[in-house]
């Protein structure tokens, strides 16, 4: 996806591929690389069958029949674990390492399979991936990242001669100016006939900013949070009254504070009793590698986590975080939809199988597409045994026959490249992300395939 998305492409055509890509990435967060080779196996056997002079809307309507085959199929086969919730932690467990097998983290996947699993477990139920920040840091190896289970952690610095570590903290989170505690006035001008008139608008610039300063104060918060920029006179003034203060926290790390502390943005100080001050119980400042970072811990949002991301360079922790991010994705979308599949290319063949035998009960020309479709889905195993090198067609050859024989939890085990039952091997997909790809890919081939023609403007001819 990410390549996709960077991709420059005039093609009609390509652009749906490139869409039904991101579609699947918001969705579900994986299978963006699965929906866009499936549609091309199912363009591929289309055009095929068109060459033949078979009319496109047959071969839609045998997809049509063919996809509601395999959706029956795929359904019927899901195992779902939701009343063992051991078996689903492993479940969750399973699906993740499933999903990073084939991204950077693979080396290290069982480590990021249960830092995403604790993360997800965390939010018990919401989708709200916010309530996980991930932050990066480059050095040390990507084994040195962890999940701050009971902290929420902001890449910020406390503000000078601040307290450093504070308990039973009330925090106002803010997003006002704190910085004009010197004159500036843009696009016009102070005419003034001498210098202690300049005096006198500056002390009543200070004087404005401490009022400021003191209607804060009166809210009884003993830590102040500022989106924007604390300038020293505040700063100074907090500081004498054993107030902490943090500027510049961002808009996301405002958002995410409101919600990890349970408290009010506020943009005006009149009215302190209608104000909800966030709390915790300690605010301290932590080292990571060579940054210093602000924890907040023991906060009421108990869902909310913060993972760290570690790497030898900015390359290698960017990759992390988007492998990271797909696999939270799925594991969320998991939890609320908690029906598992085998993977390993089972899903596919099974689906396949069940095609082919729904075909036989149909007496017309979508036949041809139903088989098609089946072949189209049997490219999938193929995909996997050539990316690990292995030869395909012995592989899916047995598997096919494993399948015939009733063993539809069997599909291709890549480390010793043979063929194994992958519930036993625990390699298994979520049926969520399954269902996306098969509908996105059916629904994309099908919109290709109604296209007679593209019609393109002639570009604008430019003067000499």
């Amino acid at each position: 996806a990410p390549i996709l998305k960077s991709v420059l492409i005039d093609t009609p055509a390509a652009k749906v591929l490139i869409d039904i890509s991101k579609v699947q990435d918001d969705e579900v967060g994986d299978g963006t690389t699965s929906v866009c080779v499936l549609a091309g196996g199912l363009l591929r056997q289309a055009a095929e069958l068109i060459e033949k002079k078979m009319h496109p809307q047959v071969v839609i309507g045998g997809y049509r029949l063919a996809r509601d085959a395999a959706l029956k199929a795929l359904r019927a086969a899901a195992i779902d674990h939701s009343d063992d919730e051991a078996a689903f932690r492993q479940d969750l467990l399973n699906i993740a390492m499933t999903t990073l097998s084939s991204k950077v983290l693979s080396q290290d996947k069982e480590h990021f399979a249960a830092i995403a699993v604790d993360a997800v477990m965390k939010l018990r139920g919401s989708t709200n991936l916010d309530q996980i920040q991930i932050i990066k840091r480059i050095g040390g190896t990507l084994k040195d990242s962890y999940l701050d289970p009971d902290g929420f952690l902001l890449d910020k610095k406390i503000g000078v001669g601040c307290p450093k570590r504070m308990r039973d903290c009330k925090v106002m989170i803010a997003n006002s100016p704190m910085d004009t505690d010197k004159v500036k006035i843009y696009g016009s001008k102070v005419k003034v006939d001498s210098v202690s008139k300049v005096a006198e608008i500056e002390a009543a610039e200070k004087k404005k900013m401490l009022d400021k300063v003191d209607k804060i104060l009166a809210h009884g918060c003993n830590v102040f949070i500022n989106r924007q920029l604390i300038y020293n006179l505040p700063e100074q003034r907090f500081a004498d009254a054993g107030v902490m203060s943090i500027e510049h926290s961002d808009f996301d790390g405002t958002e995410r504070l409101a919600l990890v502390l349970d408290g009010d943005i506020v943009s005006t100080f009149d009215t302190p009793e209608r104000v909800k001050l966030g709390s915790c119980e300690l605010i301290e400042e932590v080292m990571i590698g060579e940054d210093k970072l602000v924890r907040f811990s023991g906060c009421p949002n108990s869902q909310a986590s913060s993972i760290v991301l570690r790497g030898a360079n900015t390359h290698v922790v960017d990759e992390a975080h988007r492998s990271l991010h797909d696999a939270l994705c799925v594991l969320s979308q998991t939890v609320k939809n908690t029906a598992v599949l085998p993977g390993g290319g089972a899903p596919e063949m099974l689906m396949a199988q069940a095609v082919e035998e729904e075909s036989k009960r149909v007496a017309s020309k979508h036949v041809v597409a139903m088989e098609a479709y089946a072949k189209a889905l049997r490219t999938m195993p193929m995909h996997i045994a050539d990316n690990a090198g292995y030869d395909s067609t012995e592989l899916c050859a047995g598997l096919k026959a494993k399948h015939h024989e009733g063993r539809h939890t069997w599909g291709l085990e890549m480390d010793r490249g043979g063929l194994g039952d992958m519930v036993a091997l625990g390699i298994c997909e979520s049926l969520q992300v399954k269902e996306q790809v098969l509908l996105s890919s059916s629904e994309a081939a099908e919109m290709i395939l109604r296209v007679d023609d593209i019609v393109q403007c002639a570009p604008r001819q430019r003067q000499q």
